[in-house]
């Protein structure tokens, strides 16, 4: 539209100065007194021209900067393959953004978890695989070279500055702060011309309709949807050394004034981030990003989360943000705790019923044990480069030398 402005302008300009002259040359003996104002004229819109063309150019590169720079500090996109999914997708249909975390050492997950999405659905998904950088080749050689080359998707590399001073390791928990299970907090900059996303964890198996999901009603001035641990397709439970996993008490210390100047019940019930449906409208109007961040802060500087905290240290600030401000999911989209013991918790009818399953604690459908791997294995596609491998396959390998 511009180049066509531009070209516009620019014959206007012409012709005018076209006609000028021929009244000059016809008029030339009778006005010669108006040569001086010509040559001015003429002089003043080649000025113009110039002066347009150099603000032409100006406009080109900036357009050039905004397409090519992400101009989000902290994600900067690796990849993107526009390709038309495996399925014949309506043009006309809603894009669904789903957005998946893909670390190195669980990558196998991530794969199988888009897998099982891309073979149960029609609809337009296009996948944001957040990730680091160093893993972006391998994920990359991975998608190209199997059933999923043909999928919609962009990595999205994950600058872990945006973390500084926002987390901390914490020696009583065992564990190393995994920057990738952040990635959820900025969903409105992963996806930024989107309305709604999915967020969903790696060690997922989606075997219903994703449109389903994202159909999910959001109640007015809510901006997420999650799946309660109170509801009826999960039960209570509790793990040893771990906390209650099913409300605010085994999240948040109670025990700290700025967390009781909240008011929030420590009986309620509390909600599982594996998975959510958001208003990125809403999440954006609410600055929520900006709030999560707010308490991630505070927990640095005062300890705010419980001593026994149960989960990721992902899930506190999201419970005071969404406190009793969220809607919910069908529970059946978020069937988890197949990952809390290696015995079967659900019957095998009702994890085939499932819409989604959910291996959240410490045994994963690619380790050593796990309740119904044999599900997962289903979706689950080889690493052509060797990297990653199930290692409950090396043990049986080991076991029968």
């Amino acid at each position: 539209m511009a180049i066509l402005m531009y070209l516009l302008t620019l014959g206007a300009c012409f012709c005018f100065v076209g006609l000028k002259t021929n009244i000059y040359i016809r008029q030339k003996r009778k006005m010669s007194f108006r040569k001086v104002n010509i040559i001015v004229l003429v002089l003043v819109v080649v000025l113009f021209l110039l002066v347009l063309h150099h603000n032409f150019l100006g406009l080109s590169s900036l357009l050039r900067n905004e397409v090519s720079d992400s101009g989000i500090v902290g994600f900067q996109p690796i990849d993107f393959v526009p390709n038309v999914p495996r399925q014949a997708v309506d043009g006309r249909q809603e894009e669904i953004p789903v957005v998946i975390a893909a670390s190195e050492d669980r990558l196998g997950g991530a794969i199988a978890a888009i897998n099982s999405i891309q073979h149960n659905t029609r609809s337009n998904v296009m996948f944001y695989i957040v990730t680091l950088n160093g893993t972006a080749d391998h994920l990359r050689s991975w998608l190209s070279s199997s059933t999923l080359k043909s999928i919609r998707y962009k990595i999205v590399d994950f600058d872990t500055k945006l973390l500084e001073g926002k987390v901390k390791e914490d020696p009583d928990q065992g564990e190393s702060i995994k920057p990738l299970t952040f990635a959820r907090f900025y969903l409105p900059i992963l996806v930024p011309s989107a309305k709604k996303a999915i967020y969903m964890d790696d060690d997922v198996i989606v075997q219903g309709d994703i449109l389903t999901l994202y159909n999910t009603p959001l109640k007015p001035g809510h901006a997420a949807a999650f799946s309660e641990d109170c509801d009826s397709a999960s039960t209570k439970v509790v793990i040893r050394g771990a906390g209650n996993q099913y409300n605010y008490i085994g999240y948040l210390d109670y025990k700290k004034e700025r967390i009781r100047k909240l008011s929030m019940k420590a009986s309620t019930c509390s909600f599982n981030p594996g998975v959510f449906v958001a208003n990125l409208t809403e999440w954006k109007r609410q600055n929520i990003t900006n709030q999560l961040e707010k308490w991630m802060k505070l927990n640095v500087e005062e300890g705010l989360y419980s001593r026994t905290l149960a989960g990721s240290t992902t899930t506190p600030p999201l419970l005071i943000v969404f406190y009793q401000q969220h809607s919910t999911i069908d529970p059946m989209w978020n069937v988890r705790h197949l990952g809390s013991s290696a015995g079967k918790r659900y019957s095998p009818q009702f994890v085939k019923a499932a819409k989604l399953l959910h291996w959240n604690g410490h045994f994963k459908p690619w380790g050593r044990t796990a309740s119904y791997s044999d599900v997962w294995e289903k979706w689950y596609i080889p690493d052509p480069t060797g990297k990653f491998s199930l290692i409950r396959r090396h043990m049986e390998i080991s076991n029968t030398k």
